[in-house]
């Protein structure tokens, strides 16, 4: 599931959640939903062209990763996992449910 939201006073953004709810991705701000849509469509690319993750660890020990586009402007980033392996099982997760809702053309 993609779900849009408006934020307060800065624009709009997207979360990108697996089929039990759980949150794999929010985006960043952006001005307008025609931004998002692109982000999105970036997204929607990932088989095409390559997306890169960046892995992040942050002051307190947990492990979490940033999700850039093509030309590495941030897209998004994932909640914090206790454990590297777990952050590698989220980013595996991530790029399954974006080809299935690609391929669901529910992105």
């Amino acid at each position: 599931m993609v779900a849009i939201e408006k934020n307060n006073g800065d624009g709009y953004r997207f979360i990108l959640k697996s089929e039990s709810g759980q949150t794999l991705l929010s985006s960043i701000p952006f001005p307008n939903e025609s931004e998002v849509q692109k982000s999105l469509q970036t997204l929607k690319n990932l088989k095409k062209i390559p997306i890169g993750f960046e892995r992040k660890t942050d002051n307190e020990g947990k492990f979490l990763f940033n999700i850039k586009d093509d030309t590495g402007s941030l897209i998004g980033h994932s909640e914090l996992y206790t454990s590297e392996a777990g952050m590698e099982n989220g980013i595996k997760n991530l790029k399954n449910r974006i080809y299935r809702l690609s391929d669901l053309g529910e992105l």
